[in-house]
């Protein structure tokens, strides 16, 4: 297909994935984002690669799961009660899509996006400043006991149905393969041969700098409103003037939502808000990024220090951070790492886009020219590389593989 003009709306993964691969194919393409690359999730994220993260969070049992957590001031899953208007028919979407058969096909569905995340972010980045941020590496999940392992038995079983079979460590030698763990972990699941980002921002940064090199154009300005004509989009228009266009990609992440709406696709995403701390001068790092599945947080070694990073909040966007889930993180940190020293440490929170079927967004948006990568919850990174391959190959009138699980129209 001859080249064409193509504006994307979005610098996070997804967003620079697809200007990139949308450039290699020749065409025109401008980059536009409100804050900059990466200036979101794409940064603050726990910098996995979780090609093992198959399970949807709406896994059957979680309306159970959810009651118990809301009576516990240490949960992991809390809700925002002042977006109990938004998040009420959500929450009921969200709960009828986590059945047993249902979530068996959500489970396959992400698999097919993420099985092969590490290799695409390679592809992605292949001879470029931006290929030194991945690195090989095991992930390794931390419990208690063997019983506690065993009580996850639903959730490795769909694992095991995408690949991934882990090795199973029983007692002392839990500490002998990741000495950071203290004596509360007595079991130790460890999937070898994955890999993560060892500076998520940096990544960010140098993929646009990526872009640009190989001809990309990047704009700082904020999308408005799009102009139609016969059903399909010829300009954005953005807070700096018109951009007139052939196509265009929607990659905003949570802030997707409302400019979706402008096309008249409804999409019923609700803001999963997302905490890390970032510990510079740790006195421990761990030889392997580490799920804690007592306390729900991943704790990953980067460039910058030791991320610990999890736990969500359904709610809204107000940038004004939740002091409760900060809170609970540094109290799960301390209990699970108290000879944890260090010489300072950061909060971050930001917003992962969730939709009611655990699934993101990926595909033309009815006729109208404009291409939804979005919605991709806590594997944005993990997927996004592989989405703006998609999404490039849609453009250019390539074939893709079958992609229904992810139809942008599917919720009406």
């Amino acid at each position: 297909m001859q080249g064409r003009n193509i504006i994307v709306v979005g610098a996070g993964i997804c967003g620079l994935a697809a200007a990139i691969w949308l450039r290699r194919a020749g065409h025109t393409v401008t980059l536009i984002d409100k804050d900059g690359p990466g200036a979101g999730a794409s940064t603050g994220n726990a910098g996995l690669l979780a090609e093992w993260s198959v399970v949807p969070m709406n896994a059957p049992g979680i309306a159970w799961t959810g009651l118990k957590y809301l009576v516990s001031r240490n949960a992991p899953l809390t809700l925002q009660y002042s977006q109990m208007p938004r998040l009420a028919p959500w929450l009921a979407q969200f709960l009828r899509n986590s059945s047993d058969a249902r979530t068996r096909r959500t489970s396959a569905a992400l698999s097919h996006l993420l099985h092969d995340s590490v290799d695409q972010h390679r592809a992605l980045t292949r001879g470029t400043r931006a290929e030194k941020w991945i690195t090989s590496s095991d992930c390794g999940w931390a419990y208690s006991n063997r019983a506690a392992f065993e009580k996850d038995a639903y959730t490795w079983e769909l694992r095991r149905i995408a690949g991934h079979t882990p090795e199973v460590i029983d007692g002392p030698a839990v500490q002998e393969i990741e000495p950071m763990l203290g004596p509360a972990t007595t079991c130790l699941a460890r999937l070898k041969g994955h890999g993560h980002i060892l500076n998520p921002g940096a990544y960010m940064t140098d993929l646009a700098q990526v872009f640009a090199e190989e001809g990309g154009t990047i704009l700082r300005a904020e999308m408005r409103d799009v102009t139609m004509e016969d059903g399909r989009i010829t300009e954005v228009l953005t807070d700096l003037g018109p951009l007139p266009c052939d196509a265009a990609v929607l990659a905003a992440g949570i802030w997707s939502e409302p400019l979706a709406r402008k096309l008249g696709v409804r999409v019923p995403m609700m803001a999963e808000r997302g905490f890390h701390l970032q510990f510079t001068g740790a006195s421990q790092t761990p030889k392997m990024p580490l799920m804690m599945t007592d306390g729900k947080f991943a704790v990953t070694p980067m460039e910058q220090g030791l991320r610990c990073a999890g736990l969500v909040q359904l709610g809204g966007t107000s940038p004004k951070p939740s002091a409760a889930p900060l809170r609970l993180l540094r109290r799960n940190v301390a209990r699970f790492f108290p000879r944890l020293q260090y010489e300072s440490v950061t909060e971050w929170m930001g917003f992962r886009p969730s939709t009611p079927d655990s699934l993101p967004l990926i595909g033309e948006m009815g006729a109208s020219g404009v291409f939804a990568a979005f919605g991709h919850q806590h594997i944005g990174l993990t997927g996004g590389a592989k989405t703006g391959r998609w999404i490039a190959d849609m453009i250019s009138g390539r074939g893709n593989a079958e992609l229904k699980a992810f139809d942008a129209n599917r919720f009406g």
